[in-house]
């Protein structure tokens, strides 16, 4: 299993967003860090196929990221997620899970499974709109889930997340990270410092490190500080 990004760029008139990267990903969790403007969410909307690279290529495993085969491996979790407010939760999911083509007995187990790993089984029937800023950030997280992804791409996921709940998410996200490759995108760097085994950082639009989150041996926040300085 491997995603090769090769000399990955985005250019926007006189402004190089994502400058040249190239990097293979493996199983695992992946943690992206840098500043607001550093090029992640361009970069991560490439990998996910969404945004067209100016040059460079993004490939799965010989799969082109422009080709409907790739998306059929994609978990994506944007930073602004969309959500449709008078739908329930369980109605929202069976409705993604139907774009994506699953049989409606499929499409209602794998929903409920899914519910119940971000713990809203009990709002599983109340309309999106009611849900806490939390509870739509983990329907968010279920949604992504939809496919069993083989990759999962994850902007900002913690992001209005209690203390309780982000335990809860790294937890899920390691477990997910032994079989898949997922690349977590934030700026809460305790989050990486808990679940990453790479750790990357971005400047600029470029990639100025990456290395395994066991080889730094000094505070996280400190040392990522020190990098974008």
């Amino acid at each position: 299993m491997e995603l090769v990004v090769d000399r990955l760029t985005k250019q926007y008139k006189n402004k190089i967003a994502v400058d040249r990267i190239s990097f293979d990903f493996r199983k695992g969790v992946y943690g992206l860090l840098g500043a607001n403007g550093a090029g992640k969410t361009t970069f991560m909307r490439m990998l996910c196929g969404i945004l067209q690279p100016t040059g460079g290529n993004v490939v799965f495993d010989g799969i082109d990221v422009a080709t409907e085969e790739y998306r059929s491996v994609l978990g994506y979790l944007p930073q602004d997620f969309g959500y449709y407010p008078n739908f329930t939760g369980m109605d929202f999911m069976l409705y993604l899970a139907a774009l994506k083509g699953f049989g409606k007995k499929y499409a209602a187990k794998k929903s409920k499974e899914l519910l119940e790993l971000v713990s809203l089984s009990e709002a599983a029937n109340k309309k999106i709109k009611t849900y806490s800023g939390g509870m739509k950030q983990r329907i968010g997280i279920a949604q992504a889930l939809l496919n069993d992804p083989k990759i999962l791409v994850l902007d900002e996921p913690t992001a209005g997340l209690d203390p309780k709940e982000r335990v809860r998410f790294r937890n899920l996200i390691a477990e997910i990270g032994k079989d898949s490759i997922v690349i977590l995108s934030t700026h809460i760097v305790s989050d990486i410092e808990h679940i990453a085994d790479i750790v990357l950082i971005m400047k600029d639009g470029q990639m100025i490190f990456d290395g395994q989150r066991e080889e730094i041996k000094e505070d996280l926040e400190q040392f990522y500080l020190k990098k974008i300085g």
